[in-house]
């Protein structure tokens, strides 16, 4: 039976799993600049015979790595990058490990969970003498929304048949409703200091700029469509308020339900930010940081991930683990009791643990495995591997992914990938009507890439 075989195959590496899930939690990397966890990951790749290449798509810490021959190429999307500001040890209590970033994400499960994956599937190919392609793809800067960008750009995911992806959560899920595509950039204006008192009539204020297009984006918003969301906020706006401000910039993310409506509201924001920079004699410079599309998850590949689900073994959470989510779910009353009634839990539940039903809604989030999705059938779940009330982005969630809870979501969902790519393997008819649904919903729809020409990563290239 694939279940058990596969659960001893991935038991056979925990030791090693689990270092290099630490080691990656230990050593938070910010996006396009992960070297050790390119490295650590690669290392047991290259080991265990994969061929491994890095660079891929420009990106320095980009990882492509295959093993097996012929068809189906089957992808595993990991992810390892780390977020500013959440620097957290190990503990059920708000304490900085004096580091500038934190594993707020959970990513270093995501790389380490793959990476169980691929050696699980291959196990049992091996002994099954089938044929196939495993792909293990490092895809970096997930949290700029880039990465994934510069690779699908490149063609990294064209040579798949399909492709899946997993996140850590506070359920065990999987998903099939859409996310929100989205443009990341930044507006800046240059215009000319003065004395604002006693001679502002030779100054021109980038900050001016900088305000009129806030107010201008703010009126705007009456009239978009009602997917949309527009968020900014001022990361430089001037050091005195007696010197006219030569230079201003603000950040700015816009969101909708479909890549064709982020890209008229883009366009349209920029005018306002032209507008501004006319109306106040100062110079407007645009940097589009990075986008993505909206998720389209295949639902028959979600199907049988939920299947495998159900059937894969979950192990039982111990007294510590549970004593340590239930302090961590204090910290967060209204979480934790929006979540159990959320999901309709017992209100004594500090873990989740079974399968929720499928989820069909949508997310108000955004991921570049939206642009993954858009070229080859892909699928995304969820394991639960923190408390319950766990927010998204917090301490709580980067204490959590550093415990044994949040490496034993992550051996779940390697467990639950790996029997997913055997009955993929087991079953061609399987792919054929993922892929048939695939086609339907993308006629007419092909893929382009939303990065302006002649950008490149902002680092590695």
């Amino acid at each position: 039976m694939s279940v058990e075989a596969i659960e001893r195959e991935i038991k056979g590496h925990e030791a090693e799993l689990e270092k290099l899930c630490r080691t990656i939690w230990e050593n938070p990397e910010p996006g396009y600049r992960e070297v050790i966890a390119c490295e650590s990951i690669c290392s047991i790749l290259k080991k265990e015979g994969f061929e491994v290449e890095t660079g891929i798509g420009g990106i320095s810490t980009a990882i492509r790595a295959v093993w097996g021959d012929g068809k189906p190429a089957i992808g595993f999307l990991a992810e390892y990058d780390s977020l500013p500001g959440l620097s957290q040890e190990c503990v059920p209590y708000k304490k900085s490990a004096g580091k500038e970033y934190g594993h707020g994400c959970g990513h270093n499960l995501m790389g380490t969970a793959c990476l169980g994956a691929v050696l699980g599937l291959r196990s049992e190919m091996i002994k099954k003498g089938t044929k196939g392609t495993i792909v293990y793809l490092g895809c970096p800067a997930e949290e700029s929304m880039g990465g994934k960008l510069f690779l699908a750009r490149e063609g990294v995911f064209h040579g798949l048949d399909c492709a899946i992806s997993f996140h850590p959560m506070t359920v065990n899920r999987v998903t099939v409703g859409s996310s929100l595509a989205v443009n990341q950039f930044r507006l800046h204006f240059y215009g000319k200091s003065a004395h604002a008192s006693a001679d502002p009539q030779n100054g021109r204020s980038a900050l001016d700029a900088l305000e009129l297009t806030n107010v201008g984006i703010n009126y705007l918003r009456e009239h978009v469509p009602s997917d949309v969301r527009i968020h900014y906020t001022i990361t430089d706006g001037g050091k005195a308020p007696n010197i006219v401000p030569e230079y201003a910039a603000g950040l700015y993310f816009v969101r909708a339900s479909s890549r064709e409506n982020v890209d008229e509201v883009y366009r349209r924001v920029l005018k306002v930010a032209q507008g501004a920079a006319l109306m106040t004699e100062t110079e407007l410079k645009a940097d589009f940081l990075g986008g993505c599309y909206n998720k389209l998850h295949n639902k028959v590949l979600c199907e049988l991930i939920c299947e495998c689900m159900k059937d894969t073994i979950q192990e039982p959470w111990s007294k510590e683990e549970l004593k340590f989510a239930e302090e961590i779910n204090r910290t967060v009353p209204g979480y934790y009791k929006k979540t159990v009634e959320k999901y309709q839990l017992s209100p004594n539940d500090q873990l989740h643990r079974g399968v929720l039903p499928l989820l069909t809604e949508g997310s108000m989030g955004s991921s570049d495995t939206g642009d993954v999705s858009w070229i080859v059938p892909t699928a995304t779940f969820w394991t639960a591997c923190m408390p319950l009330g766990t927010p998204g982005h917090s301490w709580q969630l980067t204490a959590s992914v550093g415990s044994s809870i949040g490496f034993k979501g992550a051996m779940f969902a390697a467990r639950s990938m790996a029997l997913w790519g055997v009955r993929l393997l087991e079953n061609p008819l399987i792919l054929e009507r993922a892929k048939a649904e695939f086609s339907e919903v993308t006629k007419n729809r092909p893929y382009r890439s939303p990065l302006p020409e002649g950008i490149c990563p902002p680092v590695g290239h």
